[in-house]
């Protein structure tokens, strides 16, 4: 099988270069290849002869996405539909990458399941919600060929990610003598990219297609996500609990995005105490 993966160097895309080259050969496409906001390269992309084309690349900065939301849309839905055009013209297949925010997360106890209504709160999810509509018109006549797959709260290498960001905060608290902050009332499905990558190509391998879930098992607020990195990095320091708002954010997230995934990945502690010990921390010492 040929692949080709939009965003190869994103947290994601970087991720499914590498889980992909299990199933066939692998044509990672970022920027100049690909862009986000050159509509010609769709088309380049899709002339590709590529048998399935995984769109990883997207604008996922939240916040800057609620200050420029039609440029949100332009990247996020009108991007997804010349490309999911292109590729349905070339006879390819077709993976979109989602996300948990195009639910409203105005709920509390079960999970988000892929047939469950959805309601995004913000600009971005809005403008991943197109996307979604985008590619199953593209795709209307053939939609077998399409798969979806929504994920959440990712994190994985290159870094600058939640944990990371955890840890440099904890420091600079520590150093300062005040307590950090964690919130308590947002709540997610913290998701390894490699684990989810790994959970994509399952989806690959058994032909699935339609809307599809891929998150570590169970879920956590922020603060309980927070509590296992510091353990994990055996790193002391005071903390407080504080609401979302205790910052002033332009996107309000959802304050449930919980994902019930299609595919048994494992534990969310287990994968964040392995991705602290095995990056964060040897990159400290480093």
């Amino acid at each position: 099988m040929r692949i080709g993966v939009t965003g190869a160097t994103g947290r994601l895309g970087r991720a499914l270069v590498s889980e992909l080259r299990s199933i066939g050969e692998v044509r990672a496409w970022s920027r100049p290849e690909y862009d986000l906001d050159d509509p010609g390269t769709a088309s380049r992309i899709g002339a590709d002869e590529a048998d399935l084309v995984v769109h990883s690349a997207a604008w996922t900065d939240v916040d800057a996405c609620a200050r420029e939301p039609e440029l949100a849309l332009r990247r996020n839905a009108q991007a997804v539909a010349a490309l999911a055009l292109a590729c349905r013209r070339a006879g390819s297949r077709f993976l979109l990458v989602s996300t948990n925010e195009v639910f409203g997360g105005d709920r509390t106890g079960a999970g988000y399941r892929p047939a469950d209504p959805v309601g995004p709160r913000n600009p971005y999810g809005a403008s991943k919600l197109e996307g979604e509509r985008a590619a199953q018109e593209a795709y209307a006549d053939e939609p077998e060929a399409l798969l979806i797959v929504r994920t959440a709260w990712l994190y994985g290498p290159p870094g600058n990610d939640f944990p990371a960001k955890i840890l440099a905060a904890a420091v600079r608290a520590r150093e300062s003598g005040r307590p950090l902050p964690l919130v308590r009332d947002e709540t997610g499905s913290p998701s390894a990219t490699a684990d989810v990558a790994a959970g994509i190509g399952q989806l690959i391998k058994g032909g699935a297609y339609g809307v599809r879930h891929v998150v570590n098992s169970g879920h956590a607020t922020r603060a309980e996500w927070a509590t296992v990195v510091l353990r994990a990095a055996d790193l002391s320091v005071a903390t407080e609990l504080v609401s979302a708002s205790h910052w002033r954010r332009d996107s309000t997230p959802p304050a449930w995005g919980v994902l019930v995934s299609d595919v048994e990945l494992r534990p969310w502690q287990e994968a964040t105490r392995d991705y602290v010990a095995s990056s964060l921390v040897a990159a400290a010492r480093g």
